[in-house]
């Protein structure tokens, strides 16, 4: 057992809260899991372990909801998940020094609440069309993916923003798809992990805390599906990932702080 009792309840707290409030907007939390875990463990293979399995708990249940609901179609994914899966992999196996991927993880959250608080304002990128080239899907995903795996979330909380700016499709599809994407993609930067030797999941604290995200996610996913706005959840949630994505690059990455 590597946290203490203490530390391991207050962990229990913050997960509980990340995949309730991520798990409704169809996210898997992995990026606020990761910002977590830096606070309480030293070891960079535990951090992105821990992370990629409490990712799969919670979208195994929100994307087998959304397909049971039918906001969700294999063949609309298709393209996206076809080069994330791949890229994802690669990206996992990849030995990343310690200070360079605290580097990576501290600008990802920074990137990502940049594009929650984006897409909370109502910003758009480019100008919604109504359909768009295949290869943008392959594009976006093989990308996305790629950055997945070097950090260990699943990546919906990028892929997510960038459809609903170029207006993909409706929300709660978007949705569906981002808990989809992040379901496929951590399932792939766990063999990564696997292959490259580097899983280091503690079995005390990998029990404890994916139970936390299971209950956490059920509920929120729920609650998504009850019509419960997004807009106020995805502002709070961008202002906490901005702040410690900010104190992982400065403390974590380039230890200024």
């Amino acid at each position: 057992m590597l946290l203490s009792i203490e530390n391991l309840i207050l962990l229990c707290l913050g997960f509980f809260v990340i995949a309730t409030l991520y798990s409704s907007v169809g996210f898997g939390g992995g990026s606020s899991y990761l910002a977590l875990l830096t606070l309480f463990l030293f070891s960079f293979f535990a951090i992105r372990s821990l992370a990629l399995v409490c990712n799969i708990v919670v979208v195994s249940g929100s994307t087998y909801l959304y397909f049971k609901h039918g906001h969700a179609r294999f063949k609309d994914f298709l393209p996206f998940i076809v080069t994330s899966i791949p890229m994802a992999f690669l990206g996992a196996t990849f030995r990343l020094k310690e200070e360079v991927f605290f580097i990576i993880l501290g600008g990802a959250l920074i990137i990502s609440s940049i594009f929650l608080i984006w897409q909370t304002a109502g910003i758009k990128l480019t100008e919604p069309t109504k359909t768009y080239p295949k290869y943008i899907s392959y594009m976006i995903g093989g990308a996305i993916g790629l950055l997945s795996g070097l950090v260990g979330i699943g990546g919906g909380i990028f892929l997510a923003p960038v459809l609903n700016h170029i207006n993909w499709d409706r929300s709660v599809k978007i949705a569906a798809l981002a808990s989809f994407f992040i379901l496929v993609n951590s399932i792939s930067g766990l063999g990564g992990l696997i292959l490259a030797g580097t899983l280091e999941l503690p079995w005390i604290e990998t029990l404890v805390l994916g139970m936390t995200v299971l209950i956490g996610g059920q509920l929120g996913v729920r609650l998504s599906l009850k019509k419960l706005s997004a807009k106020g959840i995805k502002r709070i949630t961008a202002i906490l990932v901005f702040v410690v994505g900010v104190r992982v690059l400065l403390v974590n990455g380039m230890n200024i702080l």
